[in-house]
């Protein structure tokens, strides 16, 4: 069953927007919970995953959301998102003693069996598709 207002919403789509939506959740509760509790232990990578945290949350609305404007949203928060794990991942590998604890991104996102790394490039692939871009204007 196809959106006809928001094809990004449809096909492989909701696939990426579900998961988007468990990385909303997981990340978002996990970052608060580790701030309220344990700041004090590691203030870089609960930064770190409240910032990731918030990245998942535009990308999941921009996603979610149809028109041009969104889609746009869409492609700079998921590539921020892709930044992020790339160098986020890169600084735990090279440098494990500044992250006490992991961030959803640390090591490429292994503690989530590295989805942080492969779900914005299946998001960026799907935005950059013929079926989820919005039409020219």
């Amino acid at each position: 069953m196809s959106n006809p207002r928001n094809p990004r919403t449809s096909g492989p789509g909701r696939v990426i927007l579900a998961l988007y939506v468990i990385f909303v959740i997981g990340s978002l509760s996990r970052a608060t919970f580790q701030i309220l509790t344990e700041w004090e232990r590691a203030p870089l990578a609960y930064g770190l995953s409240a910032f990731a945290a918030l990245v998942y949350v535009v990308a999941t609305v921009s996603l979610a959301l149809p028109g041009q404007r969104a889609w746009q949203v869409s492609v700079v928060a998921i590539g921020i998102e892709l930044l992020g794990v790339l160098v986020v991942g890169t600084w735990s590998v090279l440098d494990p003693a500044a992250f006490p604890d992991q961030t959803v991104w640390s090591v490429y996102g292994q503690g989530y069996l590295f989805v942080p790394l492969v779900l914005p490039v299946l998001g960026l692939w799907w935005l950059f598709s013929p079926r989820a871009r919005p039409p020219a204007r």
